[in-house]
């Protein structure tokens, strides 16, 4: 039920008299009597939580046409002109009193459908959030210049069914999947790729398939290297004019000309990172979504919800299908599967071992005999050999985890940390010539000592992909070697011998796939203090073995005892994440539950602690102190009261801003712990 116009005085002190103080002829009954609906339900962009809900405007004769649900207006709200959007017509309004009447209609252009809207609402609960929170990452900014301009004519698509269809023949379970999708169904499916696809051509073709049958899809991918390659399929598969691409990093014209086309029914293939899960596509068909384990499909503003929650709620209220793709498996895909929620789309064992062979360096007795130091040194024999071997057939990806040349140093003799003797931050270096510095305050330490033991000598036990590759190009003078990461990101290698040296996430695209694939460092990879530690680890290294091309070998220097390292070599994703979901559930952690942090000033924190009514079986786990003058609270509850707990939180928020009580972040189902 909606609200009247304006909110209580208690809610909000001295609105009582503001909204009585009219200008003469601005009151609804002053107004001739509209042929529709006179009365507009406005969503108010509004940080207060207490006051998220519609408002009742009456709507001026003058206006009655361009009000239209969708519509951004101006309202008059708390004494001050804000935002909205018209949700809704009605003929009355539940309020006894006079409705206060709109201001101005800031574009009659139906920028919000009642589907996006709907779903703002669901994931302003999940989150604990509000709906405009919500909605200023669904609808871009306005752009009035390029909204005066119509969007380019819908032409129609040339669809080679049978060629799309053909595209998926290396597994088995994607042709009742792609039928269903052809013929207008909502079948869901988490799809494991083979390592060497082209899962930008096979997205294109579930893309391609579902436009045949007259709906749309929104695909989303990571980032704008995955965004790149993606457009480029759906324009060899659908060729130009059938789909947009939404991105931020496009500028605000080109962005909001895209969004509207798609919201004008012109384009109904929308692909794009996190922000186009929110697209409004009209008969929207498929919802898919690239490697959704990657941390760049959480959104860092509030609040905070994830891309594949977004999608996948979208699928649920509207009813369409649902595809998650990857090399590597999350273990939310695969409670999604483990539920019957979802079906699963892998290849067989036989095409696994015809495409790729993954092995760790000393796993074995005979390799320790021909190199006793295959587990102690960062670069063993087996490495090299696989590089000179390899390298006459193509290129090869050498993948270390951090960035740089020498991002850490400690003592040469007693392994004490280098630090500054400033402002005692982690030296560092930065080139070959270059003395060490502070990674915090800059300041060069030429003269180091250690504090512990007084030597002058320092080792590094990390070395980044610069000095990696300064190694590398010792060992193969005749090899051109490639660096990727950090601020310079190579997009593409050709298919010639090279050596590319990358760290997680940065690596270039071989051209008719790498020859061999090298993982050096994962014991650094498996150290971070974190709840997703091998998950995501498992993922970054199945994402760079990924990359290989038909018969190519994968090295891997670690410990052959770890569960992830056991798991890349058999590459079984699927395996992996249903051992993890199970120790998950059994420590009662996501997605087995739904957790949440609250974190702020120790005094917010306390308050919204005395505030919380969670359901039955809530735990509390804090406060600790996170940062100076931060303090966190870790809240879970099981599954079955995962909305409970989401209604809880969310109450705590609109009390404490009834209450103008300080404020504090809450985040459900964090990606890091």
């Amino acid at each position: 039920m909606a609200d009247r116009a304006d909110p209580s005085p208690e809610a909000l002190p001295g609105l009582r008299e503001v909204v009585r103080t009219r200008r003469p002829g601005r009151t609804a009954s002053a107004e001739p009597r509209a042929e529709v609906d006179p009365v507009a339900r406005v969503l108010v962009d509004t940080p207060l939580a207490h006051l998220d809900r519609p408002f009742d405007y009456a709507v001026p004769a003058s206006m009655s046409e361009a009000a239209v649900p969708g519509a951004r207006v101006k309202v008059r709200f708390a004494g001050k002109a804000l935002d909205g959007f018209v949700v809704a017509r009605a003929a009355t309004s539940d309020h006894t009193g006079t409705l206060t009447p709109l201001q101005r209609v800031v574009s009659a252009e139906p920028v919000l459908r009642p589907a996006v809207a709907d779903l703002a609402g669901v994931l302003a609960e999940r989150y604990a959030g509000t709906r405009s929170d919500v909605l200023r990452l669904a609808v871009p900014p306005r752009h009035a210049a390029t909204e005066k301009q119509p969007s380019p004519a819908e032409d129609p698509a040339d669809v080679d069914v049978a060629a799309a269809r053909a595209s998926w023949h290396a597994y088995p379970a994607a042709d009742r999947f792609l039928g269903h999708l052809a013929g207008g169904g909502a079948p869901r499916a988490v799809w494991s790729a083979l390592p060497g696809e082209d899962w930008p051509l096979l997205l294109a073709s579930a893309a391609a398939l579902t436009l045949a049958g007259g709906r749309g899809s929104v695909l989303v991918v990571p980032d704008r290297r995955d965004l790149s390659r993606l457009d480029a399929a759906l324009t060899g598969v659908l060729g130009e004019g059938h789909h947009v691409v939404l991105t931020a990093g496009a500028g605000p014209a080109r962005r909001y000309r895209e969004f509207l086309a798609v919201a004008r029914g012109t384009r109904r293939i929308v692909v794009g990172t996190r922000a186009a899960a929110f697209a409004p596509v009209h008969d929207l068909g498929l919802i898919a979504m690239w490697d959704d384990g990657d941390d760049l499909h959480a959104e860092p503003r509030a609040p905070y919800p994830h891309a594949r929650e977004v999608l996948l709620s979208r699928a649920h209220l509207e009813g369409t299908a649902a595809l998650l793709g990857g090399f590597a498996r999350s273990v939310e895909a695969e409670q999604l599967v483990g539920s019957g929620w979802a079906h699963e789309i892998a290849p067989p064992r036989d095409a696994l071992r015809d495409r790729v062979l993954v092995s760790i360096a000393g796993a074995t007795d005979l390799e320790l005999d021909r190199d006793p130091l295959a587990r102690s040194t960062r670069m063993p024999r087996q490495v090299y050999d696989t590089l000179e071997s390899a390298l006459a057939r193509g290129p090869v990806l050498v993948q270390t985890p951090r960035r740089g040349y020498a991002p850490s140093l400690a003592c040469e003799r007693c392994r004490t940390p280098a630090r500054c003797a400033v402002c005692t931050g982690p030296l560092a270096v930065t080139g070959p010539t270059v003395p060490p510095a502070c990674r915090w305050c800059g300041a060069a330490d030429e003269a180091w000592a250690c504090a512990a033991c007084g030597h002058r000598g320092l080792r590094a036990p990390v070395l980044g992909e610069r000095r990696t590759a300064e190694e590398l190009g010792r060992a193969f003078p005749s090899t051109p070697v490639v660096s990727s990461g950090g601020d310079h990101v190579v997009e593409c290698v050709p298919d010639r011998p090279a050596l590319v040296v990358a760290t997680p996430g940065a690596e270039p695209v071989a051209t008719g796939g790498y020859a061999a694939v090298v993982l050096l460092d994962t014991w650094l990879s498996l150290s971070r203090p974190d709840l997703r530690t091998d998950e995501e680890a498992l993922r970054r290294w199945l994402g760079a073995a990924g990359l290989a091309g038909a018969g190519a070998r994968v090295v891997v220097v670690g410990d052959p005892a770890h569960p992830a390292l056991q798991a890349l070599v058999r590459w079984d994703p699927a395996g992996f994440a249903r051992r993890e979901a199970a120790a998950r559930s059994e420590a009662h952690l996501p997605p087995a539950s739904r957790l949440a942090t609250i974190t702020g000033e120790p005094g917010a924190v306390d308050d919204a602690l005395t505030l919380l009514d969670g359901p039955p079986g809530t735990e509390v786990l804090g406060p600790v102190e996170v940062d100076e003058g931060e303090s966190r609270l870790v809240v879970r509850a099981p599954r079955a009261h995962a909305t409970a707990l989401s209604r809880a939180l969310g109450e705590i928020q609109r009390v404490r801003a009834a209450r103008k009580l300080d404020p504090v972040r809450i985040q459900v189902d964090p990606v890091t712990l």
